[in-house]
């Protein structure tokens, strides 16, 4: 199989960037260069194009444009989010989960191991999903506390509702910072409702740039930035915005919401004919998480059972024209294997492997894997 010919089902480590986004990038580079904090005309122009950015985003997520600000990406916006909290809002106790994404979980224990902030780690049902009534007792019995929860799992899927979390937050008066990073443009938010106080995105993760991010900071909550040495992003950000990563980022947003439900129809597709083909080709096959309930669309983690196959998995299906993860691409050079499913399977012998679905793939494209797959694992058809 030729590399033209090769098969990407990992969209939820990266996304192949969009043409359009791509023709949105090329003139901030070519003709409006001036810095946006310059008070000429090249500098006013950039400036004017940044914050018509800001409103778009704004506009999608109904919130205001004072409310968005710019950052290298999700994890930058996690930590600003987190940090700033903890040092300007007089957060005391964190309230997270052992399978957050790494951007906040070594955020969540630092803070805790180095300024001694409370935190505690909410428990988790069997597949996965978090306890409401453990999330409720922590928050009775937490003083001035932040939940820091992410929208979708980046490794299995499982989504929490934002609104009932929000709400339960804000009724111990505490705050609620979301990573929406798995699922910003793949699903609607409306942050006028007031469910939640911080909130992080990353365009690469919906065809969009890499390097770009933004984070949602309700106007009501005024915290100190990570970054600083500059005005930039109304004093939150210091440091010369990243004009050409803000279009495209604004650009692949307007592009994921435009067609937002033909594009959730067809990866929903994929992904449920993958698990009824692996069901039927692979004796012993399980999903980690819950799949075929509350779960993020584009995300399957595949159970598969141990054989001496297993240590080869991810090199065989390279090898054969197939990109996939074995968990979260951001931590597939540590060992130890994945911290969400040791934290959920904990003394597993099964081998783990995510497939991660994108607007791009198809039906064929699924076939083809699961026979290669089932070369291995079972039934070839």
């Amino acid at each position: 199989m030729t590399t033209a010919q090769r098969i990407y089902l990992d969209n939820a480590a990266t996304t192949p960037i969009a043409e359009e986004v791509v023709d949105a990038m090329i003139p901030m580079m070519r003709e409006h260069y001036g810095n946006p904090s310059s008070t000429h005309a090249h500098g006013r122009k950039v400036r004017g194009i940044i914050e018509e950015a800001r409103g778009s985003i704004a506009k999608w997520l109904n919130c205001a444009p004072g409310e968005i600000f710019f950052t290298s990406g999700g994890t930058e916006a996690d930590n600003l989010a987190i940090r700033g909290s903890v040092a300007k809002l007089g957060v005391k106790n964190l309230l997270s989960s052992r399978i957050e994404h790494h951007a906040v979980l070594h955020t969540v224990e630092e803070l805790h191991h180095k300024q001694l902030v409370g935190l505690d780690f909410i428990n988790l049902t069997n597949n996965g999903h978090i306890n409401m009534s453990h999330l409720q007792q922590l928050l009775d019995e937490r003083e001035n506390a932040m939940v820091t929860l992410m929208h979708a799992n980046n490794e299995i899927g499982n989504m929490i509702d934002i609104d009932s979390v929000g709400e339960m937050v804000h009724r111990a008066n505490g705050l609620f910072h979301c990573d929406t990073v798995q699922t910003m443009g793949h699903y609607s938010f409306d942050l006028s409702k007031g469910n939640i106080d911080f909130l992080a995105g990353a365009g690469h993760k919906f065809n969009g740039p890499k390097g770009i991010g933004f984070i949602y900071i309700n106007k009501k909550n005024r915290i100190v930035p990570e970054i600083t040495g500059g005005s930039q992003e109304r004093e939150m950000r210091g440091g010369t915005e990243n004009v050409y990563g803000i279009v495209g980022l604004a650009k692949a947003l307007d592009l994921a919401y435009r067609d937002v439900e033909a594009k959730k129809s067809h990866i929903q597709s994929i992904k449920n004919a993958m698990i009824a083909l692996l069901r039927e080709q692979i004796p012993g096959v399980q999903f980690n998480g819950d799949p075929e309930g509350n779960s993020l669309y584009t995300v399957l983690s595949v159970s598969l059972p141990p054989n001496e196959m297993s240590s080869m998995l991810l090199f065989n299906l390279d090898l054969a024209g197939i990109s996939c993860s074995g968990g979260s691409a951001c931590t597939s050079g540590a060992t130890g294997g994945s911290h969400v499913i040791n934290a959920i399977y904990p003394n597993t012998d099964r081998t783990t492997i995510r497939f991660s679905f994108g607007k791009h793939n198809t039906l064929d494209e699924i076939q083809y894997t699961v026979n290669q797959l089932a070369k291995w694992y079972g039934n070839p058809s």
